[in-house]
Parts: C-alpha cells; sequence; structure tokens
C-alpha cells in the first residue's frame, strides 16, 4: 500500500529489535534394508526462508554457503553414491552476486545411502547449511547427527585447545539496552491499518466508487423507515462493507496463504505480472478503453437487492457496491494484502482489509443515515475523470517499482536506478502540466482556466519532479530511497563515498576507539548476505552517512562466516554444552549471539567505550533518514 502513495511522500518506520532466529529446523533417521542402509536428514524451513542447496555456481565468490554434509566418524559403513536431494532446488538469479543463487523452501530431505560391511556399525557426522529471507540472514550453522555405537574421542571433528569465557573479557559483556523496542508486532499492525485506511479514501474517491453513493441514497431513501431503523439499517449496511471486504481479503489470503502472499511481495514472475496490470490499469484511466466486469454480474447482484428484504437486502447492496467498484478497488486491494502479508501470518492481511473496508463503509454509512447530506457532495462530472487520470499516473509509477523488483532478480540491468529515475522525472512531470491544463486525454472536460486546488497539486508534481533530477547523478533521494532501485545499480555517480575507519577484529576496535574517544558502530555482516551488501551500496555509501561515520565513528565490521581458521581454536559453554569454536566467522558469531541475544545479519548497534549500547538494534532497512537518526540518536547519547 505504501508504493500507492508515493506522490504524498511518506515512509512509516517500523520497529527493528534483537532475536535469536533458528528458521531452520532437523531432524535424522537411519534405516537399515539388507545390506544397504540410508540416513534420512530432513530440514523443515520456516516460511519466508531459504535454505541454500549443495550445489551453487564455481564462479560465485564471498557468496553464501551451501548445504553439505561430513562423516567425523564411519564403522562398518561405506559411502553409496552421493547425498541426494528430494527436489530440484529453486534457481533465482542475485544481481548482487551476478550469479544464480539455488535454494529450497518450506521442507526438503536430503538421503545419503551406505553399503553396509560389519554389524557393528555406527557413524557421527554434521550438517552445515546457511539460511536467508528477505530482511537477514543467519551465520552458518549445523546440525550434529549419531547413529550406533560411537566413541565419543572421534565423534569430536576438530579438536579445540583451551577455553574461552567471555565474562572475562573487558568489552565482552552482554549489552544492557533500555532503548530497545519491544512491540514490533504491534507496530506493524498499526502500520498496515494506516496505509489500508488511507487506502480506503482514496478508493472512495475513484469513478468507480463515487457513483454509487447517490444509488445508496435513493436504496433508503425507498425504504421510507422511521429515523430510528433508518440509522440502524445504515449502520447493518456500514457493518456489511466491512464484513464483505474482509472475507474477501481472508479467503484470498487462505486460498494462496500468507506466507505465500509474502514470498509474491518479492516473486520476480509476480512482479511483472502486477507491473503489465498496473500499465493496463493506467492506460484504462487514461481513456484508451474501459475495464468493467460482466453487467450482468452486477445487474443481477442489484436487482436481487432491490427485491430481497430487510436485512438481506441490505447486504446485497453492500455486494453490488463491492462488486461494483472493484475494477478501480483491485489493484489497491491486491497491493495491500500482498504488503500486509509480509507478517507471515492472517492478522496483516485481517487488520489492512479490515481498515480499507471502515475508511469506505463510514462515508457510506452517514449517507444512507442522512440523505440531505448528498445535496452538499459534487456531482460526477470532469472532476472525477480528472481524478480518475491523476490515479493512472500513479498506476504507472507506481508499476515501475515492481518492474524493477523483476529486474533486479534476473539481473536484465534494463530498469538500472538512473533509468528508473528518469522514467519517474518524466510521469511526474506530465501529470504536472496535466494539472495545468497543458495535457488532455480522451473524456477530459475542456477548461479555460486552472484551479487553485489543480494549481497546488501541479506544483507539488513539478516540484517533485525537480527533486528527483539530482538523482539522475548519484544523489541519495532519502526521501524515495525506499523505492528506487538501490546505488549499486548507478553506472554514473558523481557522488563518491567518503571514508571511515573500519576495524575487522572486535577488541582491536573497541581498542582503538577508546583511545580515540568515539563511539563504536557495531556491523555484523557476512559474505554470503545479500542484503548486507544492498545496506552498503543504499545506505553507506552515500555521502551523509558515510561522512557521518567517518567523523564521529569507529565502525567494526565482523563477518560470521569468515572461514579462516582460528590461529588457537577454543571451546565456549552455550546452552549448557560445550561447543568448539575454530574460525574466525564462528568466534563473531558467537560474540554476537552471547553480547546482543541476536544471530540474523545485516545487525547493527553503537557501542560506547566501556561495551554498552547507545541505541536500540538496527537491521535491513534502506531508509537513509531513519539509519542517520539512529546514528545520530546514539552519538548524542556518547556526548552526553
Amino acid at each position: 500500500m505504501k508504493q500507492l502513495l508515493i506522490c504524498l511522500l511518506v515512509i512509516l518506520p517500523s520497529s527493528l529489535c534483537a532475536q535469536l532466529l533458528d528458521p531452520i529446523t532437523w531432524t535424522s533417521d537411519f534405516t537399515t534394508e539388507g545390506e544397504t542402509a540410508t540416513l534420512t536428514l530432513t530440514a523443515k524451513i520456516d516460511d519466508g526462508w531459504h535454505l541454500y542447496a549443495t550445489e551453487l555456481p564455481a564462479e560465485l565468490v564471498d557468496g553464501p554457503d551451501p548445504t553439505s554434509i561430513s562423516f567425523s566418524y564411519l564403522k562398518g559403513l561405506e559411502l553409496l553414491g552421493e547425498l541426494t536431494p528430494s527436489e530440484a532446488p529453486i534457481k533465482v538469479f542475485d544481481s548482487v552476486y551476478d550469479s544464480e543463487l539455488m535454494f529450497w523452501e518450506h521442507q526438503i530431505t536430503l538421503t545419503q545411502q551406505f553399503t553396509i560391511t560389519d554389524e557393528n556399525y555406527a557413524l557421527a557426522g554434521t550438517i552445515d547449511f546457511m539460511a536467508c529471507n528477505d530482511q537477514n540472514c543467519i551465520p552458518p550453522s549445523s546440525f550434529d547427527f549419531k547413529y550406533g555405537d560411537v566413541e565419543e574421542e572421534a565423534a569430536v571433528m576438530t579438536a579445540s585447545v583451551g577455553t574461552f569465557d567471555p565474562t572475562s573479557h573487558q568489552w565482552w559483556q552482554p549489552v544492557i539496552n533500555e532503548s530497545e523496542a519491544t512491540d514490533i508486532e504491534s507496530a506493524s499492525l498499526w502500520s498496515i491499518f494506516l496505509w489500508g485506511f488511507i487506502g480506503g479514501l482514496i478508493a472512495l474517491l475513484t469513478p468507480c466508487v463515487w457513483p454509487m453513493i447517490p444509488l445508496t441514497v435513493s436504496f433508503f431513501l425507498k425504504k421510507n423507515s422511521s429515523r430510528a431503523k433508518s440509522v440502524r439499517e445504515a449502520c447493518i449496511y456500514g457493518a456489511s462493507i466491512i464484513v464483505i471486504y474482509l472475507l474477501l481479503g481472508l479467503v484470498v489470503t487462505m486460498i494462496f496463504g500468507a506466507s505465500k502472499l509474502n514470498d509474491l511481495s518479492t516473486n520476480a514472475v509476480f512482479n511483472l505480472i502486477f507491473f503489465a496490470l498496473l500499465v493496463v490499469f493506467a492506460v484504462s484511466f487514461f481513456g484508451a478503453f474501459d475495464i468493467k466486469l460482466p453487467s450482468r454480474w452486477s445487474n443481477s447482484i442489484d436487482s436481487k437487492a432491490e427485491n430481497a428484504t430487510g436485512l438481506l437486502s441490505i447486504f446485497f447492496m453492500a455486494f453490488t457496491l463491492a462488486l461494483v467498484s472493484f475494477s478501480c478497488t483491485g489493484p489497491i486491494i491486491g497491493t495491500l494484502l500482498v504488503e500486509a502479508a509480509t507478517m507471515g501470518n492472517y492478522i496483516g492481511p485481517a487488520v489492512g482489509m479490515g481498515a480499507f473496508a471502515l475508511a469506505l463503509a463510514i462515508p457510506f454509512a452517514l449517507f444512507a443515515m442522512f440523505p440531505s447530506m448528498l445535496k452538499e457532495m459534487p456531482r460526477s462530472g470532469g472532476w472525477l475523470n480528472s481524478v480518475k487520470v491523476i490515479l493512472g499516473f500513479l498506476e504507472l509509477a507506481l508499476s515501475l517499482k515492481f518492474l524493477s523488483v523483476a529486474d533486479l532478480a534476473y539481473g536484465w540491468h534494463i530498469l538500472d536506478r538512473e533509468v528508473f529515475i528518469a522514467l519517474w522525472v518524466i510521469i511526474f512531470a506530465l501529470l504536472g502540466f496535466y494539472l495545468l491544463g497543458k495535457i488532455n486525454f480522451p473524456h477530459d472536460t475542456p477548461s479555460q482556466s486552472t484551479g487553485v486546488g489543480r494549481f497546488f497539486m501541479a506544483l507539488i508534481s513539478l516540484s517533485f519532479s525537480v527533486y528527483l533530477l539530482p538523482g539522475l547523478w548519484g544523489a541519495p533521494l532519502k526521501a524515495v530511497s525506499a523505492f528506487v532501485p538501490p546505488l549499486f545499480t548507478q553506472d554514473f555517480n558523481l557522488y563518491t563515498q567518503g571514508e571511515f575507519r573500519t576495524f575487522h577484529d572486535y577488541d582491536e576496535g573497541m581498542r582503538y576507539a577508546a583511545e580515540n574517544n568515539m563511539p563504536v558502530l557495531m556491523d555484523f555482516s557476512g559474505y554470503g548476505c545479500v542484503n548486507c551488501r544492498k545496506m552498503e551500496g543504499a545506505v553507506f555509501d552515500t555521502d551523509e552517512i558515510s561522512a557521518l561515520l567517518g567523523e564521529n565513528f569507529i565502525v567494526i565490521e565482523l563477518m560470521v562466516d569468515d572461514k579462516q581458521p582460528l590461529a588457537v581454536p577454543f571451546t565456549v559453554e552455550e546452552n549448557g554444552k560445550q561447543v568448539a569454536i575454530t574460525t574466525v566467522g564462528e568466534k563473531w558469531s558467537f560474540l554476537q549471539r552471547y553480547k546482543f541475544a541476536a544471530n540474523s545479519q545485516p545487525y547493527y548497534m553503537v557501542l560506547n567505550n566501556n561495551g554498552d549500547a547507545l541505541s536500540g538494534s538496527y537491521s535491513y532497512d534502506e531508509d537513509i533518514p531513519k539509519f542517520k537518526k539512529f546514528l545520530t540518536d546514539a552519538l548524542e547519547a556518547y556526548q552526553q
């Protein structure tokens, strides 16, 4: 729904907080049949997440880790074939790595067969894996399995040397962060409610919905009810509108599934279809042709409303409104449902559609309750066609956002950042000229003068077009950074990246920051973290953020999937178990879990020179003003 309101230039921030994520659940089984044994490993993958396949392109450098299996102990068994998945992985081109990535979603079963050479067989091993969703990645993780009488000393894959006590290290103590956001879901629901309500108000002004107002008044005037009964029936009418749209949203969500709708929001094919759909609607709104549902549908429902009595007639009237208005409300509803489904459950779509229907129902209920209010309303005419054309321009601008998602997914590079911005400059400039009467479309009413309202709308549109122009040369355009493609797709960029001091060792960076009296920006990242690269390109590489970091912060960037072996491996106690830490990435991953109670990347937090938190955590969000506020608030806290 946010995209539909591009002209408002409002980006609603969402709260982010630390959490330990465990999106992959493994189970194992071991069976025998004759002289053959089979090890079965099944991964259940949380909705919205994906598990990388066992094979990734050879040319992929510093990318995500593939799923792999290793055996630390085999007795009486010989490997028979290779690890085999139950289904082929999904293949998606990733523009960040300029390569094709393969992964599984929902569930996958991997099998490994053995030839039994001794009836006293035993085995132990580990499956290593990595998973991501559209916002975060978890560091490389592992699942251990063991069957038979395994000698404990043989089951240890890597001998660890020494132990590590984080409590004895100066900057490793867990953070005490009172400013951390604690009610993410509530904030997200309010955001969805707000956009749904605004969408309903916009739908009210569409040429499909507005003419239904006099039809509604006429219907209720014919009933000749008493004042008390009229009020009651008007309330029932408004409630019927809410119920119909709410059921519509829930039915669509149940058919596709909340998680599937969430997946669709980033699915390249879906975005291409939605792009084409919005272009068709825009062309229709410009007057090339009309999109209408079969008239017999609305006529049939309308006749049922006329012939029915009591509550049933009111319900049919509400259903007529929903059916007749669908050609205008369809794009709004579809976008809203996909946006609301990002919560991964049915609550988001229900709240979004409820808010949409509420905004639509309140005016109709009032007109049904007080028919005399219709006299104060402007009649349908040329102004309504102008609203239709304005919506056409906005839908054309919105369609580019969906095309951009597909373009990034397939790596076509036909809609890089400067091309996208150039098209927006032209679209909003043409909208401004249309509002000034310099451009006319079919069905427009000729006008000799420009009204004050149209003049100010034209001023806003043309000003927005001029605001976009510096983006052609790499300006951050922070007001629309969430809509335009990321900066790394920009071919021509005069805004060069600033410099800031970065450390890749936690203790070394903290020591330097303390000696120089500067706060620290913790940056937990990963070579295989796609959104980490996006944050670097779209946020860190802007002059505004890089200058702020360079002048005021020490950045400690820690790669949790760094495979470089530690000079001295060690063990730590975690969740009652001894865990071997053998690589640099494992060390930084443990630091993130122990100190910040989080394990997803990207993950940012600002610390003082004692290792205490100065801010809440920040995750993947390319909203530059929001990230700047995250830094400046922490800087003010440090200076105080």
